[in-house]
């Protein structure tokens, strides 16, 4: 499946309302500007903004001047106003810079588990407009072994997945020859190599995971745990992955919902590359957890 039957990157969340009562505040703050009676005590400046600076500050601040205040206004001019510039700045940053989001699953055991909160650098690929994901600038591609979060293409068109966010593992980008088949890895007819970290032992929600196989995929310059189940092969496939597209997987191979089974990644999916946990909650607090990975 490729990006031809992928359902629309746009989707209600975060970063969707934000922009709505974003731009319900300014509406409302302007409007009051305009027909508001003695809308705000001016106090006298002694220096004077050019026309472009005040409308860059009242974007900012929805206030013209420092000293204006809202307090003879009615309260949702006042909630407006005080509000704004705070979650402009939480969107911008959430937009531009870093974006927080919590791993729900097993799938990316043993990197990530369930009940980690991980940070995703929204600028290490290009820099793209928020809501719309539409990439203006380009810095570089992602590479194999980068861990990804990206919007569900949600080819099968079901409900339940619309506008829904996953992370996985790059496996293979455009014009890769992905062959696995007997949980191992091949990468244009080179065989990935392993290396055997012995019997993995889970825990919380991840402890039915105890007794899998622990092994370190070698794949070129981002080698990574796995986790594969003794007692069953997980799903093999053979694809050419195509262009503008990536191929995908779980690093718990035989838990892990990802392109072998659904498709390729459009790389205008592709929200931005995971580098650290933050938090850790999921049965108990573990501070231990806080750090980057591979």
């Amino acid at each position: 499946m490729t990006i031809e039957n992928a359902s629309p990157f746009f989707a209600w969340d975060v970063s969707s309302y934000l922009v709505l009562f974003l731009a319900i505040a300014f509406i409302i703050v302007f409007v009051d500007q305009l027909f508001g009676s003695n809308s705000t005590a001016e106090i006298p400046t002694t220096q004077k903004k050019s026309f472009i600076g005040k409308w860059f500050y009242f974007v900012c601040f929805l206030r013209f001047n420092k000293s204006e205040k809202y307090l003879n206004r009615p309260k949702l001019v006042q909630w407006s106003a005080e509000f704004y510039p705070v979650l402009l700045l939480v969107f911008l940053l959430r937009g531009f810079v870093v974006e927080p989001f919590r791993i729900p699953s097993n799938s990316m055991m043993p990197t990530l588990l369930t009940g980690d909160f991980i940070l995703v650098s929204k600028f290490d690929y290009g820099v793209s407009l928020p809501v719309l994901n539409k990439k203006i600038v380009e810095f570089k591609k992602p590479e194999r072994g980068d861990v990804i979060v990206f919007r569900y293409p949600n080819y099968e068109k079901d409900s339940k997945y619309k506008g829904a966010d996953f992370i996985k593992r790059v496996v293979g980008i455009p014009g890769d020859e992905i062959s696995y088949s007997s949980d191992h890895l091949r990468v244009g007819g080179s065989k990935i190599h392993y290396k055997d970290l012995g019997i993995y032992q889970g825990i919380e929600s991840g402890s039915s995971m105890t007794g899998f196989k622990h092994k370190r995929e070698l794949l070129n310059n981002n080698p990574h745990d796995i986790l594969l189940d003794p007692k069953n092969h997980s799903k093999g496939v053979k694809v050419k992955v195509p262009q503008g597209h990536y191929f995908v997987m779980g690093d718990n191979r035989a838990r892990s919902s990802d392109s072998r089974f659904w498709g390729f990644v459009p790389e205008e999916y592709i929200i931005g590359k995971a580098f650290g946990i933050w938090m850790h909650y999921d049965d108990s607090l573990k501070l231990d957890r806080v750090g980057g990975f591979d």
